[in-house]
């Protein structure tokens, strides 16, 4: 460990479980030795919060390593947590195993609650206050996503700034009516923590170009709060769109097997494929997607197998 940097693991929350164990959500802090923590500012990186999207691993290793590689030029705090659930990331689970919950549906908590309410609640204790939080998703199984940053509009004013540093594809700003109040986002903005949600990359798998771009984003961000004064790699300026009209959803009209014709993050015209639903056993194509306008595919499906209704994709309309 470098003389000047200060790389301390602890324990933000330990919960006593049957047979002996003990869930333990660990926090590495770096900052520079003898500086202040309570005047610093303070940027904290949230992944684990599901347990099966592991995009966030590969960043908070990324992260942590160029800070070691160069670690005179840290002036703030890095707070990393790699692992919200340990318990979801251990089984491979979504949610809490044992207890049939979404943990990012149970924020603020309650310190006199259940036990998975008061492990929210000491959550949210932990990361109010930071100058920025940065809680980072992975797709879930079935899609691929785009690096992109959703926004509550409730939180559109002081979050765009923060998101245009970021150095993600898409910053997709989300109506009111479609946040969920439970969500650790939304708990943190809505009480003046700043919260970013960033998603990126396909569940159960790591996307080294995508973590890596995620990684340039967050010392650009760093930067420009004051908490990094090294050199950052050139960042790319995010499509940012407000207007819930300009997305177009793609479902499945009946089941079969997904076939993608049309590249991730690419332009698509008007008619062009998206891709085909076949028959494997009569090797029939059961219909074809296309495209109702201009626009640029920014979800596709990954997951093959699909029932009516399943989602294929998503469009950003561009015209």
């Amino acid at each position: 460990m470098s003389q000047i940097l200060s790389s301390e693991i602890t324990s933000i929350c330990s919960v006593k479980l049957p047979i002996g164990e003990t869930l333990q959500i660990k926090r590495n802090r770096l900052m520079p030795i003898n500086t202040d923590s309570k005047t610093n500012k303070r940027i904290c990186i949230v992944t684990g919060i599901h347990g099966d999207e592991l995009e966030g691993q590969y960043v908070c290793y990324e992260v942590i390593r160029r800070i070691k590689e160069n670690p005179q030029y840290l002036t703030g705090i890095v707070d990393v947590y790699p692992a919200m659930n340990p318990l979801g990331i251990d089984s491979i689970t979504r949610g809490i195993p044992g207890f049939d919950l979404d943990m990012n549906r149970i924020f603020p908590g309650n310190k006199d609650g259940a036990m998975t309410e008061y492990v929210a609640n000491k959550i949210i204790e932990e990361l109010s206050g930071a100058d920025l939080v940065v809680d980072i998703h992975a797709s879930n199984i079935y899609l691929t996503e785009i690096p992109q940053i959703r926004i509550n509009e409730l939180s559109k004013d002081f979050l765009l700034p923060l998101a245009e540093y970021m150095n993600v594809d898409f910053v997709w700003v989300h109506g009111a009516s479609t946040v969920l109040e439970s969500t650790l986002a939304y708990s943190l903005n809505s009480t003046g923590t700043p919260t970013l949600v960033l998603e990126a990359g396909v569940g159960m798998r790591i996307t080294k170009t995508y973590c890596e771009q995620i990684a340039d984003g967050l010392f650009n961000t760093m930067k420009k709060l004051g908490i990094w004064t090294g050199d950052v790699n050139e960042t790319r300026k995010p499509i940012i769109s407000d207007n819930e009209n300009n997305v177009v959803f793609f479902n499945a009209p009946n089941s079969g097997i997904f076939i993608p014709a049309s590249k991730h993050w690419t332009v698509l015209n008007k008619g062009d494929v998206v891709g085909s639903i076949v028959n494997p056993l009569t090797g029939d194509i059961l219909n074809e997607i296309r495209t109702p306008q201009k626009g640029i595919l920014f979800t596709i499906r990954e997951y093959p197998v699909v029932d009516e209704g399943s989602l294929l994709g998503r469009l950003l309309i561009n015209e």
